[in-house]
């Protein structure tokens, strides 16, 4: 795919330290002969025969990654335009034009909004092709393409749901003003694409930059997996991914670019708009990004579509024999080029094709408009379409699209590839009347000067095409459903009765929780649509036992013999395996969550996900993509395992977990749990699997595990409803009618607060102790009753948990003032040692506890 523009091009391209100029020539014929009378798969075979024998010879050569800077798709390959080409170029002008209304006149109004107008001036055309012959939307017919906008970029689809009718004029004047819109009748937009403000609008959360392109990523994958599994059939449907140059920075963007090609997710395309600016500079002003880009993605196994110069550049190349163009691209770094992207036609004449005389009698003839009007590929919607189109058809590797804009395209002086450019948020009236001269809207000088929205009317042939492009696509998007078949649950008593009627068994609750899952993936109706997803700990958490009776999925099947294959517990990966082990990528992990706590939405097919990891290694590692997911309205399972910060004793600093309910309790839409029986823990996920399955609530549960094995008790009978609320009594302990505290506590502390008041009763001081299963939903309003119940008797209250203090400390509040509050927990690094060690260390064991009841007791 990656042929220059014009062959005759390079072949009269001398190169550099070239010895034998006429044998190098005899080559250059050979291989012309060759490919017209073999074709391009002869020739395709024999330079990788020659490659094959350059590496057998050890000659240390290697084919070179980059291209010429121009189009992968010659002219004579570009497939016929299917559209009506003025009538798309009028709309992507009508949208450019109402998207910048939008946005100023929110900034005139109010200069604190903010907004974005230049990504979008930049990407207009690559979301309007793609808008209008390539993204489907789920019908009777298709199940829909998933789609991932440029955030920046949101006021150009509100601009396009405003003509679409999905958003009114009252709408678009209240961008980025969600509180006060309501007030006036109207909607607010929010600032980028938040699925939880706009529910029936935005389909994903891209807002948090490089979290979308995992994501993506990692849907295209579950996709695969649901096909494979014969869950749902998802052949036919892509996942389209638009994101920014400056964006492929971020860790996450490249960091799945080879799970993408291992897997061979030719249902993925990505279009990386290539404005060559970020925020406040150039993106490589020292190099060129879509080189570097196109190594990467090649290198990673991706096809590589160059989408560089629009068509107004085809003759300049046609006349350009001596292949100076190329030359000079060659040696134009990106810096230079956004200058050449600020400057006017005059300006490019003197110092681009001024370079050289080859260069000067390309640009003979033309004007400095025409020079200026040169457009880069990412503006011209045939290129675009003919990149889309070979990306669409593409079989066998994921593809991005290289497309190259310019950031602020027709804004002219008041943006056009200026540095100031992404902040730009204001026009004055002169560039204003620029704006609707350069795009020819249709529009009086007042009304420019207004900024007034313009929509064609109904029955206009803009607005008849527009609807009729929609509703060959299956309707408009982006669109987020929500329509779904609840799976049931089964009774808890059929599946974890191990775990209610504990009798004093040992084992730790990741135990507990391992065999509670096995039992439901043997649920005939519910079993299929668990996601049991691992980041390479499987083994670790006790899960070996899953590989046979349910498999691991891979794409290929297993091609090996596994080294244990004749242990009961070996290792087994299956095309239609259910377990999603991700290897040491908690990122990877958590997309792979996402996108199946997502499917409910997505692909009308709710499953139910859990990923279960080192606790230290969730909200710390990926707290902004586990944000993202709850943005996204996700329902699944989090498993903390090894949780707190003295269960994984031995590990250390950076493995043991003290905040991760603390950052937990911040996520408005997530319930966090910190159960310490496999009673109580097997009631929260019964719970949560009727909040989000049968109830289809929006929320997602984190629940902590640990690898301590102790006795597990029974649940006490009526204890249900409060493990579900956040807490119970578990017991009282010694006299009650003299000198008496109450004990809370969760998780791997709670045994240590038994244990305190047990040493407290011996010494004839009574006491009774709360199982607090969730400090952060006590804190809240809808806790707080319940919170009353528990703490609403006498004497002091000492609270201890294997986390920082400010977890134990978020009930405060809820605490009568006539009992005193002792808060006990973890604060500082972690460190290792024994846990009996760690816990006198921090003062969470039981003797810490009973010293301060007596010391509270005293005051």
């Amino acid at each position: 795919m990656n042929a220059p523009h014009s062959l005759a091009q390079l072949l009269q391209t001398p190169a550099a330290g070239d010895i034998d100029p006429q044998e190098t020539q005899e080559w250059r014929d050979a291989f012309s002969a060759l490919l017209a009378s073999g074709g391009p798969e002869r020739a395709r075979f024999m330079l990788d025969e020659l490659a094959r024998m350059a590496r057998a010879r050890r000659i240390g050569w290697k084919p070179e990654l980059a291209t010429p800077y121009a189009n992968t798709i010659a002219v004579e390959q570009q497939p016929r335009f299917p559209g009506d080409l003025a009538i798309e170029e009028r709309l992507a002008s009508l949208m450019r034009w109402n998207a910048l209304a939008m946005v100023v006149r929110a900034n005139q109004a109010y200069g604190e909004l903010g907004g974005h107008i230049a990504s979008y001036a930049s990407a207009a055309d690559l979301f309007e092709v793609g808008f209008n012959h390539f993204f489907h939307a789920r019908d009777a017919r298709h199940r829909g393409d998933l789609v991932f906008f440029q955030p920046h970029s949101a006021p150009g689809v509100y601009a396009r749901a405003f003509l679409e009718g999905r958003l009114n004029e009252a709408d678009l004047m209240h961008y980025r003003q969600e509180i006060v819109a309501p007030e006036a009748g109207a909607r607010g937009l929010s600032s980028y694409p938040h699925p939880w403000l706009m529910p029936d609008f935005w389909q994903f959360p891209t807002g948090s930059m490089g979290i979308g392109p995992i994501s993506s990523i990692y849907h295209a994958r579950f996709m695969r997996y649901l096909t494979h599994r014969n869950l749902l059939d998802c052949t036919g449907r892509k996942v389209w991914g638009v994101f920014g140059d400056g964006e492929m920075d971020e860790p996450e963007s490249m960091s799945a670019l080879t799970l993408a090609a291992r897997e061979k997710l030719d249902n993925l395309v990505w279009v990386v708009n290539c404005n060559l600016q970020r925020l406040d500079g150039p993106v490589r002003g020292n190099g060129r990004i879509i080189d570097e880009l196109e190594q990467l993605f090649a290198g990673a196994g991706w096809n590589v579509v160059k989408l560089v110069w629009g068509s107004d550049w085809d003759g300049l190349f046609a006349r350009d024999q001596q292949g100076a163009l190329l030359r000079a691209f060659a040696h134009t770094v990106d810096g230079q080029m956004q200058t050449f992207a600020a400057k006017d036609g005059r300006y490019n004449r003197e110092h681009f094709f001024g370079q050289d005389e080859a260069l000067q009698r390309l640009a003979q003839g033309m004007t400095d408009e025409q020079i200026d009007r040169l457009r880069r590929g990412g503006h011209d919607l045939v290129k675009i379409h003919a990149a889309y189109a070979a990306a669409a058809a593409h079989r066998g590797q994921p593809t991005v699209v290289l497309a190259h804009t310019k950031k602020g395209y027709g804004m002219g002086t008041a943006g056009q590839g200026r540095m100031t450019t992404h902040s730009q948020k204001k026009l004055d009236e002169t560039d204003l009347i620029a704006f609707r001269n350069r795009f020819d809207l249709p529009l009086s000088d007042e009304q420019a000067t207004s900024l007034a929205f313009h929509k064609p009317a109904e029955d206009s042939p803009e607005m008849v095409y527009l609807r009729e492009r929609r509703a060959a696509l299956g309707g408009f998007l982006p669109r987020r459903e929500t329509a779904c078949d609840a799976p049931p649950v089964p009774p808890l008593a059929s599946y974890a009765q191990f775990a209610l009627a504990a009798e004093g068994k040992e084992m730790s609750t990741t135990m507990a929780f391992v065999r509670l899952l096995g039992q439901l993936l043997k649920d005939p109706q519910l079993g299929p649509r668990i996601v049991p997803i691992v980041a390479d700990e499987a083994r670790t958490f006790g899960m070996a036992n899953l590989f046979k009776q349910v498999g691991i999925y891979s794409s290929v099947g297993q091609r090996y013999a596994p080294e244990d294959i004749g242990s009961v517990l070996s290792y087994r990966e299956a095309l239609d395996g259910q377990i999603l082990e991700e290897g040491i990528s908690e990122a990877g992990a958590i997309a792979s969550w996402t996108a199946a706590a997502t499917s409910y939405s997505v692909h009308g097919l709710a499953m139910l996900p859990f990923y279960i990891y080192y606790s230290m290694f969730g909200f710390q590692r990926v707290g902004d993509a586990i944000w993202a997911a709850a943005d996204q309205r996700a329902r699944g399972f989090l498993l903390g395992a090894t949780s707190g910060r003295t269960t994984l004793g031995g590990e250390g600093l950076q493995h043991q977990d003290g905040s991760s309910h603390l950052v937990a309790a911040t996520i408005p839409n997530c319930k966090a749990y910190d159960p310490a029986f496999a009673g109580e823990m097997a009631v929260i996920v019964d719970a949560g699997m009727r909040e989000m399955l049968l109830e289809q609530q929006d929320v997602f549960y984190y629940v902590t595990l640990m690898n301590e094995n102790y006795a597990q008790p029974s649940l006490p009978e009526g204890a249900a409803q409060g493990v579900v609320r956040g807490g119970y009594r578990f017991g009282v302990y010694g006299p009650q009618d003299g000198k008496r505290v109450t004990l809370m506590g969760s998780g791997a502390i709670l045994t240590e607060v038994i244990k305190a008041a047990e040493q407290l009763a011996s010494d004839g001081i009574g006491s009774e102790v709360l199982s607090i299963t969730s400090w952060s939903e006590l804190a809240r309003p809808a806790g707080q009753a319940t919170l009353a119940q528990l703490v609403a008797g006498q004497g002091p209250i000492v609270a201890a948990s294997d986390y920082v203090r400010a977890v134990p400390e978020c009930l405060r509040a809820g605490v009568p003032a006539s009992r005193s509050y002792t808060t006990l927990g973890t604060d500082g690094f972690g460190r290792s040692d024994t846990r009996a060690a760690l816990r006198r260390f921090f003062g969470v064991d039981a003797a810490a506890i009973a010293k301060a009841a007596r010391a509270a007791l005293q005051a």
